[in-house]
């Protein structure tokens, strides 16, 4: 792929997503969801921030069940779309998730939000990502701004064919600890 900006990167991943078989995308996130809820780092947190997956996305739903029926903490993002700010609420079930900026679920109002960020491990969406820990995400930044002030462990996770040797980086992107695809884990130091 020979693309220089990240709104070309945006397209080609998206068209390729777009693409992908349904029945290989539900065998590509199973991969995935397996290889994610066997790191060490996802069994020894206590805590789960989760983002809930768009149709192109590598689907959530399977892993926020199994850290909800393993008895972790879920939190899922609220964005606050004047601010950019993104703030993590606590979930008990998809019942307490609706329709919300982006016309992405969001959890309910009446939801307590996450105080604290110890003993977690974070989600971390993205349309592509490189060898290095970067990644291309959709655009609004919440992601690279929640992250700059976050010490826990992020977790990426994208198709094989989504992982690019290296992509474009800018003083505000934020590197993720492990990648996690349908073939491969990825560490970063």
């Amino acid at each position: 792929m020979s693309v220089n900006s990240k709104s070309e990167i945006r397209a080609y991943y998206k068209k390729l997503r777009q693409n992908l078989a349904p029945d290989k995308k539900k065998l590509l996130d199973a991969r995935i969801t397996d290889r994610l809820i066997s790191l060490d780092e996802y069994k020894n947190s206590g805590v789960l921030l989760a983002f809930v997956s768009k149709d192109i996305e590598v689907d959530t739903e399977a892993i926020i069940k199994n850290a909800l029926k393993n008895g972790k903490t879920v939190a899922v993002p609220r964005c606050e779309s004047q601010s950019g700010v993104m703030s993590f609420y606590i979930i008990k079930s998809y019942d307490d998730l609706e329709i919300g900026y982006f016309n992405i679920p969001e959890p309910k109002v009446y939801c307590e939000k996450l105080r604290s960020f110890d003993d977690s491990l974070c989600l971390v969406p993205g349309l592509a990502y490189d060898k290095l820990g970067y990644r291309v995400g959709f655009g609004g930044g919440y992601y690279d701004r929640f992250l700059s002030g976050y010490s826990g462990v992020s977790v990426g996770m994208c198709y094989s064919d989504c992982v690019a040797d290296e992509l474009p980086v800018d003083e505000y992107d934020r590197k993720i600890n492990v990648l996690v695809t349908d073939n491969k884990i990825y560490r970063k130091d």
